[in-house]
């Protein structure tokens, strides 16, 4: 079985693009928390790089940016490639099946709005509402 589940916060904002077949994908890297801290009292984190696909890949990069706080459910994959200088490396990508947005809406962080950040609807004021008669409803 291959199945991660993380918390944390992105360390930058998300990178999208496409596969040569049109397929969309978007990256970013987020910082986890562990729960202790060292031995000089400073807490340490985890650093996992993150791949999107597809819808979920549009919705990440519309709505993520740096310092949001996400739930990823996926799995890791092992992807092997060259760098410039032409040794081989190996690194690991947590492939994700589920993102759950936890930054709440107004955070105070002035990115509502932004390019790719949430911009919340205004809500309907009260005036607006119908009143309904509940010898209407059905239950």
């Amino acid at each position: 079985m291959n199945k991660i589940i993380l918390i944390g916060n992105l360390t930058r904002d998300p990178e999208s693009g496409s596969t040569q077949g049109g397929v969309n994908f978007t990256r970013f890297n987020i910082a986890v928390n562990r729960p202790f801290t060292n031995s000089a009292g400073e807490r340490v984190a985890d650093y996992f790089d993150v791949i999107c696909w597809r819808q979920l890949a549009e919705r990440c990069a519309k709505y993520l940016f740096k310092g949001s706080k996400v739930g990823i459910n996926g799995s890791v994959q092992r992807r092997q490639y060259e760098d410039r200088d032409g040794i081989k490396r190996i690194s690991f990508d947590v492939v994700a099946d589920e993102v759950e947005f936890l930054t709440p809406r107004n955070n105070g962080t002035g990115r509502e709005g932004a390019q790719g950040g949430y911009m919340p609807e205004e809500p309907h004021p009260i005036s607006d509402m119908q009143p309904v008669d509940n010898d209407d409803l059905p239950f």
